[in-house]
């Protein structure tokens, strides 16, 4: 299915002129592309394109099959299925994909075997003995992603801080060279010539100083890799105590396992240079589990198109990638541990730069209920990242947007066990689908808001069954329903007409999704009510005004583009690259100017990256971070600098204590403050500015209420507190003008979404929203 575009003659698009931006999730894979106006070149014209992720029998491939029909449409050329694909008009695809957080949900990495220093070959089972689920008297902990463990007989270790004056007790300190230039004895070194004990002494990257008790072997640990490989092994994650500050024998065993032949070596200190070993080793297996099939699942992709290179990228057009963070990355810098959340931050960009005001800063919650699950996000004027998340039971510690998921989407399952209403986990996918999708599936969130009238088959795409062209099948949902509704009223006193019941089935669905928008508001302090609800993804807006007015939200936001503003938010986003650096430095007046040094270094090198990408002058913003914690607690905190204080100077003291006591609730006065990482992020600007937003907008609009007249047709509509709407107005979303208004109830439909008024709702039409109201 496709919109907004019109074919035209390829002669009269140039060459390195379609941008296109494509979201593989799992139910739909989601096109945006724009092209050059063949009559207006300075304009540009969009065009939408939206698929099953998953349809064997047609293709093999979603992205591509996109694409190729992109190409079909703009160019007006006829391109067969399955054709090697011209990429000379292409100047860029953006892609975020699934393919890597699927893969980690269903166990289906890649085999791999973990190196790790000697004596710590059960680290990574044991774990940081965490228990989610304390009173269960089964515990199952899952697997450990890796197959097998080979130990690494090599052994550093920390001798003491170097940084602190107050601390000279037990530390060694080193010169510009970094030598040594004096220790203490309990450094275990007299001061007067070499270290006392077996081992040389040096300086980490952290300024740490390290002792090397004992250097890895290469000779035996190539006989180990070497019968690795001829057991089948082809990815490695290469974990070593004390690498974050000390990575020379994690970088030794890594060039000779990529010698031997090893396809994908995951170094951690090379992934995350920060210390704790169990997150930083979790972190490396779960790449080495999970780059290689993202890896494959990429080359499957570039073998679609025209002009590879030999290591499978493409020569042109430029191929790019949504990161975990929000950020985008080329090819070699995207990995499998920067995907885990590549498909839901397109998302959070597109709402964020769309729906945020730099002069009223409302805050905005992210609501993307999409086929598979519901994802929820914040935006209080910048993304809020977390470094540690666990994800189907794998702690990982990487940046990632603070997204919360819950099993509640359009293809969720439909049950009723023990006597209550299931919506989920399970899911119906893109293949068999919902019981209408016409494959045999079960009954689904899609097939209750079909049964209500929230889905009008007339006007939803006709891409369903063998034939790929037949419409939604109601009389099948319809038929699923009446025989579940039975089973219903056999086990219970009170008999439900199938509506209610039906109906009973989306309220569930509505709590579940309103469960983690209140763990990212209330149970971090901030008042529900007084939020923005930006709602999209392809189910967004049937619940939308439903779960709003549980939250007590007033405003709703709905973007011309919902159904698919995951690829939309990556024709918006900014390339991102980032440097980071262990440190083990007090935060004092002495230590501020070496911190700020370390900073202005870290930054330096990251416009020298975002330069050589294209970026440049205004069109970089750099954020300068430390990872701080209080001394003798284990849980560092990155923030980034509050305005200037007093000298000018960037104050991370006063950022620190803020956010602490924000997150904890106190504040440690009497501990000294530790920094654990710098850290510089790049941002290189796609755009200098996205235009008005739609507050100011919405402000000066000259409403015009739209009657029913102007509906294309009315519709049969269930609505939880008026019951059944016989003859419900529905209007198409592109007949309607800039400024003019609808009052609930009704329904806005357009190409790829179906939005539901509820009775008293009202919404007004906006040049790229539409702006809803509640009572």
């Amino acid at each position: 299915m496709s919109s907004g575009g019109a074919t035209t003659k390829a002669s009269s698009i140039p060459d390195k002129s379609i941008r296109i931006c494509a979201d593989r999730g799992g139910t739909f894979c989601d096109l945006h592309a724009s092209y050059p106006d063949p009559e207006n070149p300075h304009e540009r014209k969009e065009l939408v394109v939206k698929l099953l992720s998953q349809d064997p029998g047609n293709y093999g491939d979603a992205p591509t099959e996109g694409i190729r029909r992109i190409l079909e449409v703009v160019t007006g050329d006829h391109i067969p299925r399955g054709s090697v694909l011209n990429t000379d008009k292409i100047d860029y695809i953006r892609l975020s994909t699934t393919v890597a957080t699927n893969a980690l949900l269903e166990r289906k990495g890649h085999k791999h075997a973990l190196l790790i220093t000697r004596g710590f070959k059960d680290l990574l089972l044991i774990g940081n003995q965490a228990r989610p689920k304390i009173f269960d008297l089964n515990i199952r902990r899952p697997p450990p992603l890796y197959s097998t463990v080979v130990e690494v007989d090599e052994r550093v270790t920390l001798v003491g801080y170097t940084s602190d004056p107050q601390a000279e007790q037990h530390a060694v300190q080193f010169d510009e060279q970094g030598k040594v230039k004096r220790g203490y004895r309990g450094a275990g070194w007299d001061g007067q010539g070499d270290a006392e004990g077996p081992g040389e002494i040096v300086q980490g990257l952290s300024g740490e100083a390290v002792r090397i008790m004992k250097k890895p072997d290469l000779g035996a640990v190539e006989k180990d890799l070497r019968r690795l490989y001829d057991e089948g092994y082809r990815s490695l994650a290469i974990v070593l105590c004390h690498s974050y500050t000390f990575p020379d024998h994690e970088v030794a065993i890594g060039k000779l396992a990529r010698r031997i032949g090893f396809e994908h070596v995951s170094e951690s200190a090379q992934l995350l240079p920060m210390i704790k070993l169990v997150p930083r080793g979790v972190s490396s297996t779960a790449d080495a589990y999970l780059t290689p099939i993202l890896r494959q699942y990429l080359d499957g992709f570039f073998s679609g198109f025209d002009e590879k290179l030999k290591d499978g990228r493409l020569r042109s057009p430029r191929v790019e990638f949504m990161g975990s963070d929000g950020g985008l990355v080329d090819l070699n810098n995207f990995s499998g541990l920067k995907s885990i959340l590549s498909g839901p931050a397109g998302g959070v960009v597109g709402y964020a730069l769309t729906s945020w005001d730099e002069k009223k800063k409302l805050p905005i919650i992210g609501l993307d209920v999409g086929g598979t699950s519901t994802d929820v996000s914040r935006f209080d004027g910048r993304y809020e990242v977390v470094y540690e998340t666990t994800t189907a039971g794998v702690t990982i510690q990487s940046p990632q947007l603070d997204i919360n998921t819950v099993a509640a989407g359009g293809g969720s399952c439909l049950t009723f066990r023990n006597g209550l209403f299931m919506a989920g986990p399970h899911s119906a996918g893109a293949e068999p689908g919902p019981a209408c999708y016409r494959k045999g599936g079960p009954l689904a969130v899609t097939d209750a808001n079909l049964v209500l009238g929230r889905l009008v088959p007339d006007y939803f795409p006709k891409i369903f069954g063998k034939s790929e062209k037949e419409p939604l099948d109601v009389e099948a949902s319809r038929s699923a329903f009446e025989a579940l509704a039975k089973v219903i009223n056999e086990s219970q006193e009170k008999k439900y007409e199938l509506d209610e019941i039906v109906n009973g089935f989306i309220k569930v669905a509505n709590e579940t999704m309103c469960r983690p928008i209140r763990a990212l508001t209330e149970a971090r302090g901030y008042a529900t009510s007084k939020h923005i609800l930006a709602s999209f993804g392809g189910a967004g807006g049937q619940h939308a005004c439903e779960i709003a007015h549980l939250l007590g939200i007033k405003t709703i936001l709905i973007h011309r583009y919902s159904s698919i503003l995951s690829a939309y938010g990556l024709a918006l986003a900014d390339r991102a690259f980032e440097l980071q650096e262990p440190s083990s430095t007090f935060y004092t007046a002495d230590n501020r100017a070496s911190l700020v040094a370390r900073l202005d270094k870290l930054d330096a090198g990251v416009r020298k990256e975002l330069a050589r990408q294209g970026f440049e002058g205004k069109h970089v913003h750099t954020e300068r971070m430390l990872n701080m914690r209080f001394e003798g607690t284990d849980t560092a905190l990155m923030v980034l600098p509050s305005a200037k204080d007093g000298d000018g100077k960037e104050d991370f003291e006063a950022a620190f204590k803020r956010v602490y006591l924000a997150e904890f609730g106190f504040l440690l006065e009497t501990k000294t403050i530790v920094v654990d990482d710098v850290k510089v992020r790049g941002i290189g600007k796609t755009f200098d500015s996205l235009g008005e937003s739609v507050y100011s907008e919405v402000a000066r609009l000259q409403r015009r209420t739209v009657g029913r007249s102007k509906a294309d047709s009315t519709y049969s509509v269930y609505f939880d507190e008026v019951g059944r709407v016989p003859d419900t107005p529905v209007y198409l979303l592109p007949t309607l003008a800039v400024g003019d208004a609808i009052e609930g109830p009704a329904m806005i439909i357009d190409n790829t979404q179906t939005i539901v008024l509820i009775p008293g709702a009202k919404a007004v039409l906006t040049s790229k929203h539409l702006y809803i109201t509640l009572q």
